[in-house]
């Protein structure tokens, strides 16, 4: 992890070695500055006046001149090596977006998006002041500490080791109380990632929240999150109280061992009164860095923390790659074979429509599509259509058997052009915060605006479109909230019309949707799947009796198979449902 830490610092060395360098000139400074003032108390400052009024200019030059580089060297380490940390924290972020994009569905079925969410905008703040602060600490205050250290021993070794020693004790303390910090930081990261999960879960569903009058039972989930967010904030500044508190006593102790066993050397004659006090002057200069040096670790443990959190993301090969010999996938007529394919979500997870992990989803299925046909899946909920259709684009991969596109191993092909090849029409449209032209636009980024228009027309939503005040520029909303289902709908096939895919899927696209909503939208459709081959999932069967086959599909596998008119013949599940959907209707209508 650490090794993966350093290189970060790859990209920024300039900066890193120009910080480095400014963090030397200012230890250097303000090392030297107490040991100049000794100086010329025990030399010039004995002299005449004459000899002392001559020399305060260069002396007033020079101080000047020390301390305007100082200022700028000031600046920039505080400016450019604030810059450096943040701009390897920003990499670090876009690293870990990469990684999340890497993953299958799998993994976000496993995962809560306000964990990950706060694993790249909380987890990585501490990173950039780790990343600047703590080389540029190790080197100033190792330098000021050790400089100090070795300047006092010069002039009172008796004095300098009694200071070591008490330094040495209280040091040894500080460090293992910033230890403990460790799982106080790491319990503090994990608390404000579910404050995060907690908030997201509430606001992504606040219709929900709002439809059941349950904004009381909300506010007290949060605050259960919350509480315990500010039990860990207090164990942490508790330590925090502690850790200062033992600080403040070091620099105490060391006053008085200064006074004390100080003047006692003065009254032997071992030690000047001027020597007293330059070891009073040190005092800061060594006092200080070590309290800083040892924060430094506080800021680590912080870093680390976060930066652990990340790293365990990195780490975490996607179950779904790529074979180092994929080729781009060549879709010649556009037929698909599933060959004895079985498939089981993981242990941790719940099946589609609540089936146990244990039981397969899929089992040895066997289903063969020809190119161009448009085949329509029906059967119980939890039978296995969605995911049927998922393991078509790799969203999953199978666990035996395979899926082939003419002749092709959808394992064996690169999934981008795998799901280039793919167009899916699901029920619950994503659109994304921004303009219907840019939502259209996802289908086929760099598209014109002539052919978002034309992809608009054929899915019937052009002319509502262009009644708007502003046209393809109206913004929809977050998940389209300011469209209707049906409108939501028509855009979602707008873009699939732009993307021209070469297969299709549509996962129950008009269940949700009105009479005359479903009109349109099913238009749209059988425009859109003609020519294509096509896979539809459907419970309202009324949408699918127009379908080249219709399959039942139960328990994982196809248990029968033909045209509307054939499935009724045979009298088996499809006409069970066709006779409960129909029927039913018809007897209500007469009632």
């Amino acid at each position: 992890m650490f090794k993966r830490f350093l290189s970060y610092y790859g990209p920024v060395k300039g900066l890193f070695i120009a910080d480095t360098v400014c963090a030397l000139v200012l230890a250097g400074i303000d090392l030297a500055f107490p040991s100049i003032l000794r100086s010329l108390t025990n030399g010039l400052f004995t002299q005449g006046s004459a000899a002392i009024l001559g020399a305060l200019g260069y002396i007033a030059a020079g101080l000047i001149g020390l301390y305007a580089l100082r200022c700028a060297c000031r600046y920039f380490v505080s400016a450019q090596g604030h810059i450096m940390g943040a701009r390897m924290e920003s990499r670090m972020r876009e690293d870990l977006f990469d990684q999340y994009e890497r993953f299958s569905f799998a993994y976000f079925d496993a995962h809560n998006s306000g964990d990950m969410m706060s694993r790249v905008v909380n987890d990585l703040f501490d990173i950039c002041e780790a990343a600047h602060h703590v080389p540029e600490w190790i080197i100033i205050c190792g330098i000021e500490i050790i400089g100090a250290f070795a300047i006092l021993f010069t002039i009172s070794p008796v004095l300098a080791s009694a200071m070591a020693a008490i330094t040495a004790v209280f040091v040894v303390i500080m460090v293992r109380q910033n230890l403990r910090m460790r799982a106080v930081f790491a319990d503090n990261r994990r608390r404000i990632s579910d404050v995060n999960a907690r908030l997201q879960d509430s606001l992504a569903g606040m219709r929900v929240v709002k439809s059941f009058a349950n904004e009381r039972t909300e506010r007290a989930k949060f605050r259960v999150s919350n509480d315990r967010y500010l039990d860990s904030k207090v164990a942490q500044y508790h330590v925090m109280g502690r850790y200062q508190a033992t600080s403040a006593l070091m620099t105490g102790v060391l006053y008085v061992t200064i006074v004390v066993l100080g003047g006692y050397l003065v009254a032997a004659g071992q030690m000047t009164a001027v020597d007293m006090a330059t070891f009073a002057l040190y005092i800061t200069l060594f006092a200080t860095p070590i309290e800083t040096l040892v924060n430094s670790t506080e800021n680590f443990q912080k870093a680390a923390a976060g930066f652990r959190r990340m790293d365990e993301v990195l780490r975490t090969a996607p179950d779904i790659q790529d074979k180092p010999d994929a080729r781009p996938l060549e879709v010649r007529e556009g037929a698909i074979e599933y060959r004895d394919v079985c498939f089981s979500y993981p242990d941790t997870e719940v099946g589609e429509g609540g089936t146990a992990p244990e039981s397969p989803v899929i089992d040895h299925m066997n289903l063969s599509i020809r190119p161009g046909e448009t085949i329509a899946l029906v059967g119980p909920s939890g039978g296995g259509k969605s995911t049927t259709c998922s393991l078509l684009p790799r969203f999953y991969d199978v666990a035996s058997g395979s899926i082939r596109i003419d002749g092709q191993d959808v394992r064996d092909v690169t999934q981008e052009s795998l799901r280039r090849a793919i167009g899916l029409v699901q029920q619950d449209v994503y659109l994304f915060d921004g303009t219907l032209r840019d939502n259209i636009a996802y289908g086929r980024p760099g598209a014109s605006d002539a052919e978002i228009e034309d992809a608009a027309r054929k899915a019937n939503i052009h002319d509502f479109i262009a009644s708007l005040p502003e046209g393809y520029d109206t913004v929809v909303g977050e998940r389209g909230s300011r469209l209707s289902g049906g409108q939501k709908q028509r855009v979602a096939i707008a873009r699939v019309f732009l993307k021209d895919p070469a297969i299709l899927i549509l996962d129950e696209a008009t269940s949700a949707l009105d009479n005359e909503s479903e009109e349109a939208v099913q238009e749209s459709l059988e425009r859109l799947a003609a020519d294509r081959t096509t896979i539809i999932i459907a419970h309202r069967l009324s949408t699918i009796k127009n379908a080249d086959e219709i399959a039942t599909v139960e328990r994982g596998r196809v248990v029968e198979r033909g045209t509307h008119e054939e499935l009724l013949v045979r009298g088996g599940t499809y006409a069970r449902y066709y006779r409960m959907q129909f029927e039913g209707a018809r007897a209500r209508d007469v009632r």
